[in-house]
């Protein structure tokens, strides 16, 4: 389950922070000097987004800004040169001279704020332009505007025709498991209540896939915070393109909509040993999202909640590593849905359909037998240096005293209640019980079947 895709450019707005830290947000979140070497290279891959050319814009006042620093920088070693000439000429009881370099340190001293002010006011212009820039697509990304231009790389299971296949909602709801009336008393849409075994069975794929990413592929298990400040979600790219897509409380906290936001964080504003990548983490953790946009879109049943919850695969990797990285992510995903015999397309999307902070992303689709279709269940991604020069998550090789930007990638490992759904439609019984795959057995006590 992935962000919004890029849809049309918008001016980032300042994050919430006070003043005093707004310098936090200072960070280099496309490489300047890239584009200012390779511009048309920058427009392309912005064009093959559906995105306007904005390299000349950004040189350009990259190149205002640049100019007027060295002014400042010219000016404050004039004015350092004239106040230590000032104390030389009283020394020497030269008071004209004195006077003259007084007056020439007074007229800097004015002039400097005015051009201290405009530097602020250009590099934020040039930091809100650059914080609204997608990451730029990798070359073997297909090229399309949406996801009928995504391109199938594998699959796996034969898709299971039931006759008179129900959907999830009515499945759990004959149950008696599957509440959505209750819930919207208290919360409104897009909420549910899990009882029973249901809300067992929802426990017991979390179980099976934490201890399946831990113990086999080596993950470490997180428990991370639901409740983010600004730096966190603008690290990953959420903010402040996407801002609408979150929930915000009234003392200036984010509910943090996958829990990529809080583990990409833990290499934030660091500088981490080469020999220590990659750095591989997961929590099952509630997932908050507004879905801003979703009107009409699944209105009814678990596929699209304002909670939610997930198991997320976050890793940290040298650049030259990454790719091969993001074959393994994608992998381990995988593996879950192969554990409960559930049929999967594997989907590279194009680039129209990507997300904000993605330079490559596979979406693995289930197959639902209740609506007869595959759906996205899983969204791993590649997002290269772009997250990390956000973050200013560093790594340095041994014996080397500069450092790099290291590379960031997230996944779905996978959504846990659309795992319960892909169960209960592809599991689902003529009697309207529902078996239970064998994997998930050992988290539910032996049962077996689930009925009403």
């Amino acid at each position: 389950m992935k962000p919004r895709k890029n849809t049309k450019p918008q001016t980032a707005r300042a994050p919430h922070l006070p003043p005093a830290e707004q310098a936090l947000y200072v960070r280099p979140m496309h490489d300047l000097k890239e584009i200012r070497d390779n511009p048309d290279r920058f427009d392309a891959g912005l064009k093959r987004r559906g995105l306007e050319a904005q390299a000349n814009d950004l040189v350009s006042l990259d190149a205002e800004l640049r100019a007027l620093t060295t002014t400042l920088q010219d000016l404050q070693t004039k004015r350092n040169a004239a106040s230590k000439a000032i104390g030389a000429a009283k020394a020497k009881k030269d008071e004209a001279e004195a006077t003259r370099l007084m007056a020439e340190v007074e007229i800097l001293k004015h002039e400097m704020p005015k051009l201290e002010d405009e530097q602020r006011a250009l590099q934020k212009k040039l930091d809100d332009l650059l914080a609204a820039i997608p990451n730029i697509p990798a070359a073997d990304v297909p090229d399309g505007r949406d996801e009928n231009d995504n391109v199938e790389i594998s699959k796996w299971g034969a898709p299971k025709r039931i006759n008179n296949a129900k959907e999830h909602f009515d499945i759990g709801e004959a149950l008696g498991l599957m509440d959505f009336e209750t819930a919207a008393k208290m919360s409104g849409a897009r909420f549910v209540l899990l009882k029973g075994a249901l809300a067992r069975m929802e426990r017991a794929i979390a179980s099976l896939m934490l201890d399946t990413h831990t113990g086999e592929f080596g993950y470490t298990e997180c428990s991370p915070p639901a409740l983010v400040r600004d730096n966190a979600p603008f690290g990953v790219g959420q903010l402040p393109k996407f801002e609408e897509d979150l929930f915000r409380t009234t003392n200036g906290y984010w509910l943090t909509s996958t829990a990529e936001v809080t583990l990409s964080n833990i290499v934030a504003d660091s500088i981490v040993d080469a020999e220590e990548l990659p750095l591989r983490f997961t929590a099952w953790t509630p997932c908050f999202r507004s879905e801003a946009g979703a009107a009409g879109k699944d209105t009814r049943g678990m596929i699209r909640m304002h909670q939610f919850s997930k198991v997320e695969l976050v890793s940290i990797t040298a650049p030259d590593k990454s790719n091969e990285e993001h074959e393994r992510m994608t992998s381990c995903a995988e593996s879950i849905l192969k554990k409960l015999d559930l049929p999967f397309r594997t989907m590279a999307l194009c680039t129209g359909d990507m997300g904000f902070a993605s330079q490559k992303t596979y979406d693995i689709e289930v197959w639902l037998p209740g609506q007869n279709r595959y759906r996205e269940i899983s969204s791993c991604s590649n997002c290269g240096a772009f997250q990390a020069r956000r973050m200013k998550a560093r790594f340095r090789k041994k014996g080397e005293k500069g450092t790099e930007f290291a590379h960031t990638l997230n996944g779905s490992g996978l959504a846990v209640g659309r795992t319960l759904v892909a169960v209960l439609e592809n599991y689902q019984q003529e009697d309207g019980s529902v078996a239970v795959p064998a994997a998930l057995q050992p988290f539910m006590g032996g049962v077996t079947v689930i009925g009403r």
